[in-house]
């Protein structure tokens, strides 16, 4: 006489509606809808000031929605998703805006989006051997947080004032620090990806949120 089969037990995740209300993805969909307003600030009445603000305001809830997901026990694939694509648009937002009021050189600006746009074709191709995207590393969560504290301070060179005068050097240090270290975690990634593509298993790389 057989045995029946064990029940299986399966935990559904939440709906992606009862994700996005979740107190840590509504912090993730703000910053993201500032990301346009942060633009706006800064090309069309140039109010730098509320654009600062509005920047140290993002810095603030990318931290804040990490340590309340881990507290809430409120980790989800949405949040997953959300986090690092708000940190990207902000870091791609203030290049763009940065490159066009010159206050950062065209050389700094370009080898930053190549790295967002080779990694956008690695996560595709990875996605087409049914891979998720490459795994997070301390280098780029920490490239992600020194071009974030990096930005306030390049926006606070701007005149001849004597906060200008202090913000410049510590401005451009972050930046060439976070710049580096940007594009040397986008090179992980690709070897990351190269590694997985050249195995058969999927489970090669583990899932991640992103870069």
């Amino acid at each position: 006489m057989s045995t029946p089969p064990e029940p299986s037990v399966t935990s559904e995740e939440p709906s992606l509606l009862r994700q996005a209300l979740n107190v840590p993805n509504m912090l993730s969909i703000l910053r993201l809808a500032g990301v346009p307003v942060f633009l706006w600030l800064l090309l069309g009445p140039k109010e730098d000031g509320w654009a600062l603000a509005l920047l140290v305001f993002s810095a603030l809830t990318d931290w804040l929605d990490g340590k309340l997901a881990r507290w809430l026990n409120q980790m989800s694939r949405l949040g997953q998703l959300l986090d690092p694509a708000a940190d990207r648009l902000y870091i791609l937002a203030t290049l763009i805006a940065f490159l066009l009021r010159d206050i950062i050189p065209w050389w700094l600006v370009v080898p930053l989006v190549v790295r967002e746009a080779v990694l956008g074709v690695c996560v595709l191709l990875l996605r087409r051997r049914g891979f998720a995207p490459p795994e997070v590393t301390y280098i780029g969560k920490g490239a992600t947080f020194v071009l974030m504290y990096a930005f306030p301070f390049l926006l606070l060179t701007q005149g001849g004032s004597d906060i200008a005068a202090i913000a410049r050097p510590i401005g451009y240090a972050f930046t060439a620090w976070g710049a580096v270290l940007y594009v040397y975690s986008g090179v992980l990634y690709v070897i990351q990806t190269i590694q997985a593509l050249r195995t058969a298993d999927p489970a090669g790389l583990r899932e991640a949120p992103g870069a």
